[in-house]
């Protein structure tokens, strides 16, 4: 166990050195305050580990350098909007081509159709349409669901995410009644009115929620990612898309994180048979962009019920999906850049930053566990992988991640923000991660310090 006096006089330390190596970074958060709520653009930027977060001046590869001419190793990646290391080559020759053509025009481009034929022949899905985020790629896919089906009820995982939509900010209480998620602001209307909640792995409790015979849609990522990450059991994806088949539910898997195990997710890894699939970040370099693909059936029941005289008003689509810039991003990063012998490097270097992490654990008999997820990797404050996201939340410790997350970075490293979870890119370098391993275990052994 942790000696909680030992952690706040070493949280103490780091504090102060955070002060001592960051003063333009505060100098700037000083005037960020006057013109921006919390004094940061988005408000989860205030989340951070110390002070004021530092401000960055420049990022290449998997590295970047603050105002305080500090170099980091970036393992945070964007939270995977960086997953090619940033300003990759391919892309940014791309993106500076196109600018010179226009950046949009509302009329599709040759780059769509080669985007979509790629994708297809990753994920196994025919046809496709685009987005400016993958949160707007699961918010219109949940909008075709519910006008095939004509059901209103929407399956997720407790403690998913998928981006800002509404009916993913709902969670189970200690009845098993869906309810609004803790932090969840301004909900339209109560969660058990729009979603239906279950545990992940939990087959049992999928049919149960079926059952009713109202679902339109079951949104799931094919391992859980955002609160750490969680694994599926043996059989147990290739289960729901049956049990989605035998109940006339749509079945929409969500590969924005899960993209992290090869060049076609978990899906082409699985083999999985998806009606519909969602995506962004990591597919345009950094440039924000979503896509999501469609059974050709999928599409053809879309089209007898939409009408082309309309089809504008339907909340689906926005002036800016499926820019020219956003496409040539695309197609850049996905046939240069996100290649198979790109991620063959990424998942190996992932296993190492796992190994690295699995090592300083044992030594100082930590009881730790360090989940994988291809060129993914975080570790959770127990012994063993969670099985379902509430045991990977009730894994966390907000204490201990704060200070790791400032030790962390005072040492010259970011990992996510929101917990322990660590990414590589194209560019990261095994000495990027061996460094990584010879700082884990210097922390890990202040930590146990009698």
């Amino acid at each position: 166990m942790i000696n909680r006096q030992r952690l706040a006089e070493l949280n103490a330390i780091e504090e102060a050195r955070f002060l001592q190596l960051h003063p333009k970074s505060g100098e700037m958060f000083e005037s960020a305050k006057k013109v921006m709520p919390g004094g940061v653009p988005m408000s989860w930027m205030a989340k951070w580990p110390g002070a004021y977060p530092i401000f960055v001046e420049s990022a290449q590869g998997a590295h970047f350098v603050d105002v305080d001419n500090i170099s980091y190793i970036d393992f945070c990646l964007g939270d995977t909007g960086s997953m090619t290391g940033h300003s990759p080559a391919p892309t940014v020759a791309a993106i500076a081509e196109q600018m010179k053509h226009g950046f949009t025009s509302m009329l599709p481009t040759q780059d769509a159709v080669t985007v979509s034929e790629e994708l297809s022949r990753r994920f196994g899905l025919p046809l496709w349409q685009f987005t400016v985020t993958a949160t707007d790629a699961n918010r219109h896919s949940i909008r075709y669901c519910r006008l095939i089906t004509g059901k209103s009820k929407i399956i997720v995982i407790d403690k998913c995410y998928h981006g800002s939509v509404d009916e993913t900010f709902a969670t189970l209480d200690s009845a098993g009644n869906t309810i609004k998620r803790e932090g969840n602001l301004g909900a339209p209307v109560d969660l058990d009115q729009t979603t239906r909640v279950v545990e992940f792995n939990n087959l049992l409790a999928m049919e149960d929620a079926l059952k009713h015979g109202d679902v339109a849609a079951i949104l799931m990522e094919p391992a859980m990612t955002n609160i750490g990450i969680v694994l599926p059991e043996e059989g147990y994806l290739e289960a729901v898309g049956v049990l989605a088949k035998k109940y006339g539910a749509i079945w929409i898997i969500d590969e924005t994180h899960t993209i992290s195990v090869g060049p076609g997710g978990m899906t082409a890894l699985y083999g999985l048979k998806p009606d519909m699939l969602t995506i962004g970040k990591a597919i345009a370099g950094g440039i924000p962009t979503g896509t999501f693909g469609m059974t050709a059936d999928v599409a053809a029941q879309i089209k007898e019920r939409t009408s082309r005289e309309i089809i504008d008003t339907g909340g689906i689509g926005s002036t800016l999906a499926g820019n020219s810039m956003s496409l040539a991003a695309m197609r850049a990063t996905l046939t240069q850049v996100l290649t198979v012998s790109a991620f063959e490097k990424m998942v190996k270097l992932g296993t190492a930053w796992c190994d690295g992490v699995d090592s300083a654990i044992r030594e100082f008999a930590l009881p730790w566990f360090c989940s994988r997820l291809g060129a993914r990797g975080e570790y959770l404050f127990q012994a063993t992988a969670p099985k379902t996201g509430k045991e990977a939340a009730d894994a966390g410790d907000f204490e201990l991640e704060q200070y790791i997350h400032l030790r962390m970075l005072n040492d010259g490293f970011l990992i996510t923000p929101f917990h322990n979870m660590a990414l590589m890119s194209p560019e990261t370098s095994m000495a990027d991660v061996d460094a990584h391993t010879v700082a884990f275990r210097k922390m890990c052994a202040d930590l146990v310090e009698a």
